[in-house]
């Protein structure tokens, strides 16, 4: 947390090449010079730098948390790590002081750190490099963007804590290890963002993923939509009802419409982490078994989502015969938060709220829009429960939620334990770096 990447980026329409420096604190001359009377182009490299940083790491996070929920299996050459520690084989524990949970953890600060210095800047940002309304919306961005990478912190290492971000790079505050006393603090910043936007102009370019909200207005929806998520996470289920309505939510709109990671193959650019070639046998991603074990039939999220392979695959006594087929290229944008998501925050909120008649609607917005018919099963509190969490499975299938929704459910119990002496952890150590400072 103690470092910062800043990616200078020439190509500020995209998120291209860019030149990579550790910035060790504010009193250095690089930060000074940008903390101090910047110019528009250097808030815009700061933004880009910020949104870049989103990537970074995304499929270490990914993988981790879509193999302890088994949802996959990561089988790697050169990493046994995955199906050793990550299932708990045998005596294996997680480790505190390696990539998986290092790697991300520290790239999530890195990316608040930039937002504090963007926030900074814009102290002493002059009226003609941008006006009020403009340093609102850079102001709002960073907030929210804070708020973000928290949340993405706590939800792997849960009650053994995290710190909550701050200005003061030189002081931070202590491990809070109660997770609601985290996810209120990522409430705050997404409030403090949705406060900044309102009324804001936004002057700073962002790419493609941001494709129809580059506007305050398609900000402040962004905003709102990481806010309903953690609303559900906290169960203030009013409140992510009012988050949702001020979101992109759309009970009929396209599931695919949301915010997105973009990636490129063009020179200096990230290509998606994620992408695996089909039938590889070196490096392998392949689905749970009981992805399709479980899945109803008709249900096309099988194919959507997997592809049979040519041949089964197996390492250390795992099996699987499908690949994942969510990120088909290289180039393949990697989901932030969608419309398919919100849909089912809405159908959570209104069963948990015993708003029967409108959940059952929203489930059967998924259901109809996945080839299955509408639901005919019990219309009970605890029978649409366990529908909400089927549909969570297959529709945010690889989005890093399967783990995160059976803990907060009390349901890991229910995960499969494939190998005898695995184990299905609740939660990421705390990473060492954190408990040395």
């Amino acid at each position: 947390m103690k470092k910062l990447i800043i990616c200078l980026s020439g190509a500020l329409l995209a998120l291209s090449a860019c030149q990579k420096g550790e910035i060790n604190s504010l009193n250095t001359p690089v930060v000074g010079g940008i903390v101090v009377n910047p110019s528009r182009s250097d808030l815009f490299n700061l933004v880009t730098g910020a949104e870049s940083g989103l990537r970074n790491n995304a499929g270490t996070y990914l993988d981790g948390v879509g193999v302890m929920g088994r949802e996959q299996y990561r089988f790697s050459g050169s990493e046994p790590r995955w199906t050793t520690d990550m299932l708990g084989g045998g005596s294996k524990q997680l480790d505190n002081n390696t990539f998986y949970i290092t790697n991300p953890f520290a790239a999530r600060y890195q990316v608040a750190r930039q937002c504090f210095i963007l926030m900074q800047a814009l102290k002493t940002t002059r009226t003609e490099v941008a006006s009020d309304a403009q340093k609102k919306a850079f102001q709002g961005f960073a907030e929210t963007l804070i708020g973000y990478q928290l949340l993405m912190n706590i939800n792997m290492t849960d009650s053994n804590g995290a710190r909550i971000p701050v200005a003061d790079n030189a002081n931070l505050g202590p491990i809070i290890t109660n997770p609601g006393t985290v996810l209120d603090s990522v409430l705050k910043y997404l409030d403090a963002g949705k406060a900044s936007l309102t009324g804001a102009d936004v002057l700073f370019p962002l790419s493609d993923g941001f494709k129809d909200f580059k506007t305050a207005a398609g900000l402040l929806k962004f905003n709102r939509a990481i806010a309903a998520r953690v609303h559900i996470y906290r169960k203030n289920w009013a409140a992510a009802l009012t988050a949702l309505n001020e979101s992109f939510f759309d009970l009929n709109g396209s599931f695919t419409m949301g915010i997105y990671s973009t990636y490129s193959t063009n020179g200096g650019d990230q290509i998606n982490p994620m992408y695996l070639q089909p039938n590889a046998t070196g490096e392998v991603r392949v689905a749970h078994p009981s992805f399709a074990a479980d899945i109803l039939p008709g249900d096309n999220r099988l194919n959507t989502k997997t592809a049979l392979r040519n041949a089964a695959v197996s390492s250390v006594g795992l099996t699987g015969n499908r690949d994942l087929t969510i990120w088909p290229t290289l180039s393949s944008p990697i989901s932030i938060i969608r419309n398919e998501e919100l849909v089912l925050i809405y159908a959570e909120a209104k069963i948990q709220l015993n708003q029967i008649p409108d959940a059952i609607v929203a489930l059967n917005r998924i259901r109809t829009g996945h080839n299955l018919p509408p639901y005919a099963g019990a219309v009970t509190q605890d029978a649409l429960i366990n529908e909400l969490l089927y549909n969570r499975r297959y529709s945010l299938f690889m989005e890093g939620h399967r783990w995160i929704d059976m803990r907060r459910y009390k349901r890991l119990n229910q995960l499969p334990v494939d190998r005898p002496g695995d184990d299905v952890w609740s939660r990421y150590p705390l990473p060492m770096s954190e408990t040395n400072q």
